[in-house]
């Protein structure tokens, strides 16, 4: 089977992309985990800046591509990212489109 459709992981789910956006937040930015909620904004709670949000999702990309074929998330959506449930939600649509293609 090629390394690339193949996994020790199981399929990712919600609980999965949002550990994993809040993971990647963590350790960008250097929060506490615990302020991390799905309503927490961004830029005014988390004073991430364009940089951080571009890490954010290189992280998840990186992350979640390595478990799902196709897995990616279109640079447009970038500007979209206000609260971590925009970032989570947004790479939920990506799986979503990876796994219809």
């Amino acid at each position: 089977m090629p390394a690339e459709t193949h996994s020790h992981r199981g399929p990712v789910g919600g609980d999965d992309v949002e550990r994993v956006v809040r993971d990647q937040l963590v350790e960008i930015l250097g929060v506490d985990p615990d302020t991390v909620t799905l309503d927490t904004r961004l830029r005014e709670d988390l004073d991430a800046d364009d940089f951080a949000v571009i890490d954010l999702v290189e992280g998840v990309i990186s992350e979640l591509g390595e478990r799902t074929v196709g897995f990616s998330i279109d640079d447009d959506d970038l500007v979209e990212l206000r609260t971590v449930r925009d970032a989570v939600e947004c790479a939920l649509a990506g799986l979503g489109s990876a796994r219809r293609s």
